[in-house]
């Protein structure tokens, strides 16, 4: 027998309604509302943002209504926009709910149906503590003296704040369960504020009362909003920052600013003074007098961005309004000050750096993407633009986002969009902070399913059919996450391409003279020359033009946060049109968002590294990322010399194979300076990184000519030929600048006469230097042997028997020191071997250097000291000769090596670090001594290397501080731009150096 099919319920039961909690049948049960006449009433409960969370605390509100209840039930059932307030308000906020389980006939306040202007929400708020208009020669429209003044102010005043801001957020969330209007944003933020506005002028009414109990308020006083109370675009928690003006400021105006402060942080919200001059360690109360003084003198660029938001806000308004008169000139024209960009650029990025990395996603204020990227390019643009438009005097985000766009700074599209972005994430913001009345901006964790699928609904998102409500949210949240850093960059840079080549027909065009105030205040020191590489790079009809300017908005924002973005752009537009025919160059630039970032970094920082990617363009498309990795890093040093090596033999004639090293060598140099300027080598990576390509170029230019001299005299080479490297090439540890010191040492060959052999030997090495020295565009190739002995005077090559006479005889404690470096690196490697053995007892003697040796290189080192630094430079910061430099710690480890390495087998090494880990092994010095020689090295390495990238030349001495000092800082890999805060720690670090170098060459 088959069963007819039951009838299904016309009454949704727990699941259908989207309830979880067990009891929540019982709770339906409780209400009497698991009946067909209760269906309208629990469907709009289903709706609530968190259904669990209103049915719990409507079975606390009839609990603590009693008898009452039936009246809420029964307007419940009748009136949908009431019921649509409340589920929506006790769905979204635990703290509404709580404040209504206290407060339970506040329920009858939702019954409004339109909110209270300015007006009205001040005298509620006064009336709360029976305030009266003050009297007196100081009497002003907003100021006040309260009735009730004793402790139980606070809870009054919070109990009406409560409740006002209880009723807009109940008008806020309605549209999430009824079909009831929606409130914009900007309704929102201003009623927020005008409650603020109510707030503050009933807490300042207490003041007055406690404060001046004998008489009428003896001072003037008015009460600036900043920030975004000064914006009218205030959160439902958010700080309320104030600045204090007073005629006169002196103890009884203190007294009222603070206990004004004090009253409203406790009934309504944190109010903060922090914005004033000097911040907290000013003054809280200043006169008008004092106020210009300081902003005429000693005001920073953030402090006037943020009086563009300042506002009249309570208290004596007239004086407000003059110190609001006063201010707004200095406003305007301070995008004319000389530290006005990289003062912007600079707090931008120590905010940002405020976020921990793992919030950055989640961050809705301060991450990428978010609110603060917004109002930071918003503001820059009214700073720049506004000291010319009036019309951009407004002190909203988005007001001043339509008058950009009114006035042709922003493309009208990118203006629209950016507003509803913006938009979209104070939506977030503000539902976040209702669900506890907690100030917060950070999102859900990703896992926190039940925490997304809240805000979803709490922001009346819903599925689209294709994701849930939370997936919808999710995709809403990145999306416009993507479209603020894509306008952000837009924002500055669309609307200047626009004014040199006509992207849209109907766009807007900025003036000359505007889009050379936008390149100025965003960090070009010669806008005009950067106007004309724009119009050069986009100019024409083009494809690439059209390309070009498609690429150049964000480029330009990447350009314009390195620390010279002028030249940044010249070498763009040079290395553009040096690869005009690579039709390769502008797809990867388009296509792989790594490669124009880190290619932007890199010309915007150096002068070393533009002509070489010109001639060496490939390296431009190892600025990808490969599966493992970044491709500047997917090549060995060892490998690159094998390459070079083979590429070289390829040739019969000198030199066109030393043109081919040269060719690999100039790719290897633009790969190893890119990947340092980038961060992705240490020290000691690019040192031998720079040694190997040196040590290859040097071994392909030497068989070469061996090469093509056999072939030319038709016969054997007569002699073999090795080079020893010296100095830095010796120990492995070259940098940008270094030259090459090497030796020529030969050995005829059985049967050949040793006069001969030398000859041949010397036109070998001579040409050798030639071909490597040639003029270039190329980074110089100086092959450099004045350490050989009697120097410049001594012959270029001799025999190893020579040498091994020599130094027998004539070995200066200088030879003996420096030949502590030698290390065979190109040529015949058994020759050299032998050469090295020969000197191992001249460099390593017996017992130890003689102590008259000992006492000639401390006299050396003492006249180094005194004589050999260049005329005008500071001994401080010169990287090299300088106190606690390379010299200083090169000189300190050979000396420990002369007189230890005869005992002390790991101190025969060519390597000033290795040779610092043997010392300290070995504890010829303290650990904490060796550590502060190591650092030094290696920080002076790092600063003369970056010295080198970031001018093109060599050079051993650090800038003053500057915009020069901060573009070396970065490149060397300091945190920030702060020049003077590296070139501090460079010195502190040297200076104890040198003071370990004092102690070893003072000793005995």
């Amino acid at each position: 027998m088959v069963r007819p099919p039951t009838a299904r319920s016309a009454v949704p039961g727990v699941g259908r309604l989207g309830l979880l909690e067990p009891n929540a049948a019982q709770s339906l049960r409780e209400l009497a509302w698991d009946n067909v006449d209760s269906i309208p009433v629990l469907w709009a409960l289903s709706r609530a943002p968190d259904a669990d969370l209103a049915l719990s605390t409507l079975i606390r509100l009839r609990e603590a209504l009693g008898a009452a209840w039936g009246e809420l039930d029964s307007v419940l059932r009748a009136d949908a926009s009431l019921r649509g307030r409340l589920f929506a308000l006790i769905g979204s906020s635990s703290a509404f709910a709580d404040h209504l389980v206290a407060e339970p006939l506040a329920w009858k306040l939702l019954q409004r149906k339109d909110l209270p202007d300015r007006a009205e929400l001040i005298a509620d708020l006064l009336d709360a503590v029976q305030a009266v208009p003050e009297a007196g020669p100081n009497a002003s429209p907003m100021l006040y003296r309260a009735g009730i003044s004793g402790p139980e102010t606070v809870s009054l005043l919070r109990r009406r704040y409560r409740d006002q801001l209880m009723f807009l957020a109940a008008l806020d969330l309605a549209a999430t369960v009824e079909n009831e209007r929606v409130l914009p944003y900007q309704v929102v933020g201003k009623h927020l504020t005008a409650l603020a506005d109510a707030a503050l002028t009933a807490a300042l009414s207490v003041a007055v009362a406690r404060v001046c109990k004998d008489g009428p308020c003896p001072v003037r006083l008015a009460v600036i909003a900043m920030g975004k109370s000064g914006a009218c675009e205030l959160n439902y928690v958010s700080d309320v920052d104030v600045v204090f003006v007073a005629e006169p400021a002196d103890a009884t105006a203190t007294r009222l600013a603070a206990e004004m402060m004090s009253v409203g942080s406790q009934a309504f919200f944190e109010v903060d003074a922090a914005l004033r001059p000097e911040g907290k360690a000013g003054a809280l109360v200043r006169t008008l007098e004092s106020h210009i003084a300081y902003y005429k003198r000693w005001a920073r660029t953030w402090e006037f961005q943020a009086l563009l938001k300042n506002r009249p806000m309570t208290g004596d308004l007239e004086l407000g309004q003059a110190y609001r008169d006063a201010l707004m000139p200095m406003v305007w024209t301070a995008s004319e000050r000389e530290d006005f960009v990289a003062d912007v650029q600079a707090m931008r990025r120590r905010v940002e750096d405020l976020v921990p990395a793992d919030l950055r996603e989640r961050e809705l204020k301060l991450g990428h993407g978010s609110l603060r990227d917004v109002e930071f390019a918003v503001q820059l643009l009214q700073l720049v633009h506004g000291r010319v438009d009036d019309t951009l005097h407004v002190q909203g985000t988005v007001e001043a986002l339509t008058a950009l766009a009114a006035g042709g700074y922003v493309g009208r599209d990118d203006a629209a969009n950016l507003t509803a972005s913006y938009e979209f994430l104070r939506l977030l913001e503000h539902r976040l902070q209702l669900q506890r009345l907690k100030r917060t901006h950070t999102l859900p964790a990703a896992d926190d399913e039940e925490g997304m699928r809240w805000l979803a609904r709490s922001a009346h998102i819903r599925p689209d059919g294709r994701q849930d409500a939370v997936g919808v949210l999710g995709a809403e949240i990145r999306r416009n996450a993507v479209r603020v850093r894509r306008l952000h960059a837009k924002l500055f840079y669309r609307p200047l391409l626009e004014s040199v080549v006509r992207l849209e027909s109907d766009a807007l065009r900025l003036s000359p003279s505007a889009a050379i105030r936008q390149l100025k205040a965003l960090g070009y020191t010669s806008p005009e020359h950067a106007l004309g590489h724009l119009k050069a790079l986009t100019g024409g009809v083009s494809r690439k033009g059209r390309i070009q300017a498609l690429l150049l908005p964000t480029l330009l924002e990447w350009l314009g946060e390195t620390p010279n973005p002028d030249a940044g752009l010249l070498a763009y537009r040079r290395v553009s049109e040096g690869l005009d025919d690579q039709i390769w160059f502008l797809r990867e630039l388009r296509d792989e968002g790594a490669i124009a970032q880190r290619l932007m970094i890199v010309l915007g920082s150096s002068e070393y590294l533009p002509d070489l990617l010109i001639n060496a363009p490939d390296t431009i498309r190892m600025y990808a990322d490969g599966p493992s990795g970044p491709l500047l890093l997917s090549q060995q040093p060892e490998d690159v010399a094998r390459g070079i090596l083979t590429a070289a033999a390829r040739y019969d004639d000198a030199k066109r194979a030393v043109a081919a090293a040269r060719s690999l060598r100039r790719h290897e140099l633009a790969r190893v300076a890119s990947a340092d300027l980038l961060g992705m080598l240490d020290v000691q990576q690019v040192c031998r990184a720079l040694s190997a390509v040196w040590v290859a170029t040097l071994e392909a230019a030497l068989l070469a000519v061996v090469r093509a001299s056999e072939a030319e005299r038709g016969e054997p080479a007569p002699a073999d030929l090795a080079v020893i490297g010296m100095g830095r090439l010796g120990g492995m540890e070259l940098g940008y600048g270094s030259d090459a010191d090497v030796l020529f040492v030969c050995e005829p060959r059985p049967g050949i006469d040793e006069t001969k052999a030398v000859k041949w030997s010397i036109s070998v090495a001579e040409k050798v230097q030639r071909l490597l020295g040639a003029p270039s565009t190329d980074p110089p190739l100086q092959v450099d042997a004045g350490l050989r002995p009697e120097g410049r005077n001594g012959a270029l090559v001799r025999t190893l028997a020579a040498y091994a006479a020599y130094y027998e005889q004539w070995a200066q404690p200088w030879e003996m020191q420096a030949l502590l470096r030698a290390h065979q690196v190109a040529g015949d490697e058994a020759l050299g071997v032998r050469f090295l053995r020969t000197i191992d007892k001249t460099r390593y003697p017996a017992g130890g250097v003689s102590p008259e040796a000992v006492r000639e290189i401390r006299r050396i080192k003492a006249r180094v000291d005194s004589e050999r630094l260049p005329r005008g430079a500071n001994p401080a910061t010169h990287t090299k000769l300088g106190r606690g430099g390379l010299a200083d710690i090169e000189w300190t480890v050979q000396l420990l090596q002369l007189r230890h390495a005869h005992e002390i087998p790991g101190l025969h090494n060519t390597s000033t670090l290795e040779c610092l880990d043997v010392i300290e092994e070995a504890k010829l010095l303290e650990p904490t001594d060796v550590a502060l020689l190591r650092d030094a090295w290696l920080t002076a390495t790092k600063a003369r290397n970056a010295l080198v990238l970031v001018r093109g030349k060599p050079t051993d001495q650090l800038p003053g501080p500057g915009r020069l000092l901060s573009a070396v800082a970065r490149v060397a890999g300091w945190p920030n731009d702060d020049g003077s805060e590296f070139l501090d720690n460079y010195m502190r670090i040297t200076r104890r150096a040198k003071a370990v170098v004092e102690r070893v060459f003072g000793g005995n």
